[in-house]
């Protein structure tokens, strides 16, 4: 009788999934392997020059790339995944891929900011495709965006950055009926702590430049679904657009991914923390954080995710734009800085004549702190808010 395969849970997938050991030395750790190019067959066999699923030239695939793919197929439960040069990518490739002239797109108005001139200003103005910003925490205005050729629904949840929760499952219902795709993209989420695949979402989006990778040292992006849709982004965005991720950036983020359920746990046991902290600060204008059950969308957050709501969050001091600055300049161990899922906390501060305030809640509109909770220990991450918090009201 066959050795049946064991059913793994996450964190042994993290470890183990897509993991082969070297065939020549028998190494436990796959090598980086950063050859260009590979041998062909010289016995006449037929080559597929633009294959996507051989080794023939590191554009059209490479080994630390198909190892990637297989972890986190196996961790989203997902029948196929490609993984490209970033998040951006990643993003980009989705897009014009599945969009034509003509072609209608709803999209979250809460979003990262490439995609916000991906649809405002390169695909319209290029392509003549249409877009609708809604606001898709709300069901009615997604249901009444759609068009007859609307074709892709694309969704941001948490959004970047005011952590607003869309139903990806109601959301994808409607997408569905409507004949479109759902593209969700889960950056905040990371693949542990929500899964939009089983939701119903068609394509799921990571940025794995940020909790996937998680050490702030590689790019990538990858996009997960199933075999028909993603052999057409390998096909365009990384084969034609050479979107390609690196051997070496694929064989860092597979590295990061192995501790990725623990990183998760000690980042969200940090924010939830930080979050209390601030939400019980005079100082403090508003929080806006998932895992608080002052966030608008805080119950479709616990059902929607698993084992936390990450460590991004939303804050803002109370004063004028100099408190703002004051605060900024007196942090010791937190970085000014952009990029989020790293294990050093950051943070950017947005002004209130940001070109997108608009698309954001009202409370928002005076200027807002976005900050992603890194690994220190929680309590040395509150006393350098709260050092700084306090120097804020100092003029």
């Amino acid at each position: 009788m066959p050795k049946q395969k064991q059913k793994l849970k996450l964190m042994s997938l993290c470890v183990h999934a897509g993991n082969h050991t070297d065939d020549v030395v028998g190494a436990v750790k796959d090598p980086i392997y950063m050859s260009n190019t590979y041998r062909l067959p010289t016995d006449g066999s037929p080559v597929d020059w633009s294959g996507i699923h051989t080794n023939i030239y590191s554009r059209n695939g490479n080994r630390n790339q198909f190892t990637l793919q297989d972890k986190l197929k196996a961790v989203e439960g997902a029948e196929d995944c490609v993984v490209l040069g970033s998040g951006v990518a990643a993003l980009s490739g989705t897009f014009v891929t599945f969009l034509k002239t003509g072609d209608h797109v709803i999209c979250s108005q809460v979003c990262y900011a490439a995609v916000g001139h991906l649809f405002n200003e390169l695909l319209p103005e290029k392509y003549n495709i249409e877009v609708s910003f809604v606001d898709t925490t709300n069901l009615d205005a997604v249901k009444a965006a759609i068009r007859p050729n609307t074709r892709l629904i694309h969704v941001e949840t948490p959004g970047n950055p005011t952590t607003g929760i869309s139903d990806i499952a109601a959301i994808a219902e409607i997408a569905h009926k409507a004949g479109a795709l759902l593209s969700v993209d889960s950056t905040f989420a990371s693949p542990v702590l929500q899964h939009p695949l089983a939701l119903g979402a068609d394509l799921l989006i990571h940025s794995m430049t940020k909790y996937t990778n998680g050490h702030g040292d590689a790019l990538g992006g990858c996009v997960l679904g199933k075999t028909e849709l993603i052999d057409k982004i390998k096909e365009q965005a990384m084969v034609n657009f050479g979107g390609v991720l690196s051997p070496f950036n694929a064989w860092l983020i597979a590295r990061g991914m192995t501790t990725l359920p623990l990183r998760m746990k000690q980042h969200c046991s940090n924010a939830m923390a930080v979050a209390e902290f601030l939400e019980s600060s005079p100082d403090v204008r508003f929080v806006y954080y998932p895992g608080l059950k002052s966030h608008p969308q805080h119950e479709l957050a616990s059902r929607q995710m698993h084992g936390g709501y990450s460590a991004m969050m939303c804050f803002d001091v109370n004063g004028d734009r100099d408190a703002h600055l004051r605060f900024l300049s007196s942090l010791r161990l937190i970085t000014h800085a952009v990029s989020l899922g790293d294990g050093e906390s950051l943070i950017v501060f947005t002004d209130a004549d940001s070109e997108k305030m608009k698309y954001y809640p009202e409370v928002f509109r005076k200027g807002f702190y976005r900050f992603s909770v890194g690994l220190e220990d929680a309590e040395d991450i509150i006393s350098d808010l709260d050092q700084a918090l306090k120097a804020s009201r100092q003029k």
